[in-house]
């Protein structure tokens, strides 16, 4: 990578309207209908931050626990009362695993 590419925090931020910075662990996936989503943990925060464009850019607060199955709709897979597909599911996950060591009491 070269030094005059511009660091993702800075535009993910801007697309989201979060605040992220360059100590933040990033992720950005958009899914089959054209809806963003932005992925954001901070060193030390217990949470990690989530952005969907399809949720109007609300923040969301999402950890290891987050998604579940079979919530108050049966069938469907939600995250802080959030609709997603199994994609999005899949995605957030992963992000969730490799940035599980930036959260206390995590390794």
């Amino acid at each position: 990578m070269n030094d005059d590419s511009p660091a993702i925090e800075p535009l993910l931020a801007r697309l989201c309207g979060g605040a992220i910075n360059g100590k933040d662990y990033v992720g950005y996936f958009m899914n089959e209908h054209g809806e963003e989503l932005v992925f954001a943990q901070r060193r030390g925060d217990k949470t990690a931050r989530l952005w969907h464009s399809d949720a109007d850019w609300e923040m969301l607060r999402v950890g290891d626990h987050s998604i579940r199955l079979d919530g108050a709709m049966e069938g469907l897979i939600t995250v802080a009362d959030l609709i997603i597909n199994r994609s999005e599911a899949t995605w957030l996950s992963s992000c969730l695993a490799a940035s599980r060591h930036l959260r206390p009491g995590r390794a």
